[in-house]
């Protein structure tokens, strides 16, 4: 069955660790993205927050997870599932919403992009 713990990277570089699952499903780690819509930022760890359905048990869980970026003014939520694939490796399929700051409600239309990636163990 699929296990969220350890290290992921996804199809643009970036790399999250999730650490492991409380009794009620819940887990933090860290997200390093690789890319970035913020000007002249530094990228660095940003801390993540989710959880997962734990009872009963799933071999392929679904799962939500929030990122507050530690250098640009955005939160990103994250939801999808863990498979296995026909050799019984894992990956992740996630669909995400980032929500930057806009100066007014105005630029509200441009506030939020959608977008999915596909994560894969780091072994």
């Amino acid at each position: 069955s699929c296990n969220l713990q350890g290290m992921w990277v996804n199809d643009l570089g970036s790399r999250m660790f999730i650490g492991p699952l409380n009794a009620a499903g819940q887990f933090s780690g860290y997200y390093l993205a690789a890319v970035s819509a913020a000007p002249n930022a530094a990228i660095r760890e940003s801390p993540l927050h989710g959880t997962q359905h734990p009872n009963p048990p799933r071999a392929q869980p679904t799962f939500g997870f929030s990122v507050n970026w530690s250098f640009y003014d955005s939160t990103t939520v994250f939801v999808g599932q863990c498979f296995l694939d026909e050799n019984g490796d894992e990956f992740l399929e996630a669909t995400w919403l980032l929500r930057e700051e806009v100066a007014t409600h105005a630029d509200n239309w441009k506030a939020t992009r959608v977008g999915q990636n596909v994560y894969v163990r780091v072994r």
